[in-house]
């Protein structure tokens, strides 16, 4: 499923994305090191490198990875894309969100991304979405 509408990733012309079920759709662009998602009027940001790091992290595990999307404050599914996102045992001990109050939900909006570039495939289900490196 082709998750972008246009866009080439910068601020006058951003990636137009859907959310793995493809129903929402939000902006994104590079912006000096972050990655700013654009959902409605609400902005949140992300660190750029959370792309490399994924990456890595999805090819390490060499299968699918549950999504595990969930709101910063709201528990996660140990194991997930959004647990590791928060872990302060991946490589930026922490969040990768850095907009606090909007650090969640980082497995709804970075994955759809990421399989645009070509690094990961993503499930487009209603629910339980999973992705694995590319």
């Amino acid at each position: 499923m082709n998750m972008i509408t246009y866009g080439s990733g910068t601020k006058d012309d951003p990636w137009v994305l859907k959310t793995p079920p493809g129903t929402s759709e939000y902006q994104m662009w590079r912006d000096e090191g972050l990655l700013v998602c654009m959902v409605g009027t609400t902005k949140l940001t992300y660190l750029a490198r959370c792309l490399d790091d994924l990456h890595a992290m999805l090819k390490a595990r060499g299968d699918w990875v549950l999504l595990g999307n969930a709101d910063e404050g709201k528990p996660v599914v140990e194991g997930s894309v959004e647990a590791w996102a928060r872990d302060e045992g991946n490589p930026v001990g922490g969040y990768y969100g850095q907009r606090k109050g909007y650090r969640g939900r980082f497995a709804n909006y970075v994955p759809p991304l990421m399989e645009v570039l070509g690094l990961a495939e993503v499930e487009h289900n209603a629910r339980g979405n999973r992705m694995r490196a590319l």
